[in-house]
């Protein structure tokens, strides 16, 4: 999460009037708001080249690929936010306080920074699997060319898969996997910052 945008508790409908009153992106969670930072080149061109990856994926299937512009609502939590891409196919699932929130993705893409990747990897997680339309969880490391991908088992189970170039990454939901050698072509990964 990013700087708290507010020091004192806001209901969604203010919530909303910060983000159509600025130019910034916002996460919103019981009543805070927190603006959402940008990325490093790295982190940018990764989050480019799923997309492109994803969409290559789809194909011809009533599909849709978001960029990171493209605010998701988890109605079973509250929580609000934009992640690195979306994947919804099918009709647009909106939420019913927020129609510019959609409620219904099958993959969500974070690309992971030094920053934000534990709260990416716990709190945030935990939060997406409370979408039952949410079928991959996939994390794509701006340090090294790997991707990591946790899939929906039966009932609360996910399956952990991970892959490095020439590898596969398989996707459950569109039963074809993502090419980590082109997520990663061209992109200048990020040196590891030391403490």
């Amino acid at each position: 999460m990013g700087d708290a945008a507010t020091e004192r508790w806001i209901d969604y409908d203010e919530y909303l009037a910060i983000e159509r009153d600025t130019d910034r992106k916002h996460e919103w969670l019981d009543g805070w708001a927190w603006a959402m930072a940008g990325g490093t080149p790295a982190h940018n061109h990764l989050c480019a080249q799923v997309i492109v990856e994803l969409a290559r994926l789809v194909g011809e299937r009533p599909c849709r690929v978001f960029t990171s512009d493209q605010k998701l609502r988890v109605p079973a939590t509250g929580l609000a936010t934009y992640a690195d891409a979306l994947l919804v196919c099918g009709e647009l699932q909106r939420d019913a306080n927020d129609p510019n929130a959609l409620t219904n993705a099958l993959v969500i893409v974070e690309v992971l920074s030094d920053s934000s990747e534990t709260y990416d990897r716990g709190d945030k997680f935990a939060h997406y699997k409370r979408l039952p339309s949410l079928r991959d969880y996939v994390l794509v490391s701006q340090h090294e060319a790997r991707v990591e991908v946790y899939s929906r088992a039966e009932g609360r189970r996910w399956i952990y898969q991970d892959a490095v170039l020439g590898e596969p990454c398989p996707l459950a939901a569109l039963e074809a996997p993502l090419d980590v050698t082109r997520v990663y072509r061209g992109v200048e990964l990020e040196p590891v910052r030391r403490r």
